[in-house]
């Protein structure tokens, strides 16, 4: 309690610091009246304050990490490291979305991993042979003869492949060929391109064996594999790397080795291997050649006259001996 003052005099200041009565001026410290008291809020928060940051993918994870870019919170699982701090998921989806497509001296996208098109026709062969072998009717279902095919056209394609039944060695020939410039032309030229390349070079095998290949004989002949196309990648491979500055000595000794045995090895068909080689070769030129701006334009446009070319000299072939 305070002290009392002596009639007529000031007030006494109240010893413990507080207001000297009613009207009078505060105690020590103090610069105005004194509010009522506020109660803390629960963890120690002041009423008003931010609230504890959240990951905006999941609102159930406090998290005061940040990402560098955008500057909202991520929690652990939405965390990607960068080269410098922490990026969030949709940060990199973003970056990956308009990041630049790295690709070859020849156009074709730059991708990690295997040669996924050339493993598929791999597979498809290797299918295809076992078929052979479990399915007796398989092989003349598929296989190209000229006799047939102006009445089943997709003959001069399938037989791209099948492969003799007689032994394995035939198809494993072909799969360690395919595999020894398949990925390089996959990568090089991407992937669209080398199913055009591979294509057509298959199919030009059967034309050639249709033009070269005597009607009286040779188009009754089945004829299966896929070494014309393959011989088609080889042609492509020697223009890509001349293209490319490159030695292909070594590739021309193995076609020169090949083409030499279609000659005066029986059974071997020299007029397939010659149809893929010619076509592979003006396929690659085109597509190794093309100007950068108008890469697709010329690969569209070499495909397409390559394939309306080869179907018109097999439909005049047929025209001329009366099967169409």
């Amino acid at each position: 309690m305070s002290t009392p003052s002596a009639p007529g005099g000031p007030a006494a200041p109240d010893p413990r610091g507080g207001p000297a009565g009613p009207g009078g001026p505060a105690g020590p410290g103090a610069t105005g009246p004194a509010g009522p008291a506020v109660p803390p809020t629960p963890g120690g928060a002041a009423p008003g304050g931010d609230a504890a940051p959240v990951c905006p993918r999941h609102p159930d994870r406090v998290s005061y990490v940040r990402c560098q870019r955008c500057g909202r919170p991520a929690c652990p699982e939405c965390q990607r490291p960068a080269a410098v701090g922490i990026h969030c998921v949709d940060c990199v989806a973003q970056a990956a979305r308009t990041a630049p497509v790295a690709r070859t001296a020849l156009g074709g996208t730059v991708r990690a991993g295997r040669p996924v098109v050339t493993l598929t026709i791999i597979a498809l062969c290797v299918v295809s042979f076992g078929l052979q072998q479990l399915v007796p009717a398989w092989t003349t279902r598929w296989a190209f003869a000229p006799v047939l095919g102006a009445e089943e056209p997709w003959r001069f394609v399938t037989a791209a492949f099948l492969h003799s039944t007689r032994s394995i060695v035939h198809l494993a020939f072909n799969m360690l060929a395919l595999w020894a410039v398949g990925p390089f032309l996959e990568q090089s030229l991407g992937r669209a391109r080398f199913v055009a390349l591979y294509g057509l070079s298959a199919l030009g095998s059967s034309v050639a064996v249709l033009l070269l290949a005597s009607p009286t004989g040779g188009w009754l002949t089945f004829v299966v594999g896929a070494s014309g196309a393959v011989f088609g990648l080889f042609g492509a491979v020697l223009v890509v790397m001349r293209r490319l500055g490159r030695s292909a000595r070594g590739i021309l000794g193995v076609l020169a080795v090949n083409l030499v045995l279609g000659f005066v090895v029986p059974g071997i068909s020299w007029q397939g291997h010659l149809g893929g080689l010619v076509v592979g070769a003006v396929v690659g030129a085109a597509f190794a050649y093309a100007p950068r701006p108008r890469r697709r334009a010329v690969a569209v446009g070499t495909s397409v006259a390559v394939a309306v070319l080869l179907v018109a000299l097999a439909a005049g072939t047929y025209l001329s001996v009366g099967l169409l």
